[in-house]
């Protein structure tokens, strides 16, 4: 393939600020041309995307590239963090059924959509790490499969009926709490963690904030053409950039490269070895290769 030729890209990538100037075509390319799939959350193409190998470049949950990285599907990740967020949020309890913490959780049953996603995989390691619970004591209740088919839940998991929902199982009393991400729909859910915010911040500060997505590219384009790879990594910081400069907050927060976002990558390697969702710990160089490692 000549280094001159335009290479169609086809891409995995949600609507974010970070990425609204990438998809509008607002970023120029001499090399890249991406081509973006229809879909209009980018978590529902995760499972073509690490079972058929469908994308070229995508945006994809850190957890499920670690598992897939375990059973050696073709990606590897660049140092493109395109979501971050807080977690201490996203887990809640129905308040009408009582006052819950976390020292309460043991021996209670916990709704996840599926074990490995990757919020749920943060919620649990804070809660081990920041507030002491064992998470093991936890009755751990998924709605989902999990994104890599070769993947099966610990014997611990149990699987909701199919015809039940989350929050309806929340509201029931069938859930003593769920994680639920940003999805507060009922008015009688509180989150667990008292002032989470503050919690959070204390959290970054030490392990640094954690990371939902980022994003991946076939190994072989990272093999071949690695011009290309740091043509990526070009617009995808410059689109960022862009949000930044319009005043997005959330876009600000968003670290390109190895280093600043080292931390942050350990301790979701850490936390998903804890939770029996990869075989063993990586060093977080070798999430990489050798020539998405030194993107900076």
């Amino acid at each position: 393939m000549a280094t001159s030729e335009k290479v169609k890209l086809f891409t995995l990538l949600g609507d974010y600020p970070n990425t609204s100037a990438l998809k509008r075509g607002e970023i120029a390319s001499d090399l890249a041309a991406l081509e973006f799939a229809d879909v209009k959350v980018a978590n529902t193409g995760f499972k073509p995307l690490v079972r058929e190998a469908r994308f070229d470049l995508a945006e994809l949950a850190i957890v499920t590239y670690l598992q897939a990285k375990a059973f050696h599907k073709p990606y590897v990740l660049l140092p493109i963090v395109v979501m971050a967020r807080g977690q201490h949020h996203t887990i809640v309890y129905n308040r009408e059924r009582g006052r819950l913490a976390p020292a309460d959780l043991a021996g209670k049953r916990v709704g996840v959509r599926s074990y490995g996603v990757t919020t749920g995989v943060w919620v649990r390691g804070i809660l081990h790490q920041q507030y002491g619970v064992d998470i093991a004591r936890i009755r751990w209740v998924t709605f989902e499969e999990p994104h890599v088919a070769e993947y099966t839940d610990p014997a611990s998991v149990e699987r909701a009926p199919a015809a039940r929902t989350m929050v309806q199982m929340l509201i029931d009393g069938d859930l003593d709490a769920a994680i639920v991400g940003d999805n507060l729909s009922d008015p009688r859910l509180a989150t667990l963690i008292p002032d989470h915010e503050t919690a959070a911040a204390t959290w970054a500060a030490e392990h640094g904030a954690p990371i939902n997505h980022m994003a991946v590219i076939r190994c072989e384009l990272s093999q071949q053409r690695a011009d290309l790879v740091r043509e990526v990594f070009r617009m995808f910081k410059e689109s960022r950039d862009i949000a930044v400069h319009r005043g997005d907050e959330a876009a600000a927060r968003l670290q390109f490269g190895l280093e600043p976002n080292r931390r942050a990558l350990q301790s979701i390697i850490d936390m998903a070895a804890r939770q029996e969702l990869i075989p063993h710990r990586w060093d977080v160089e070798e999430l990489f290769d050798d020539v998405t490692r030194d993107l900076a």
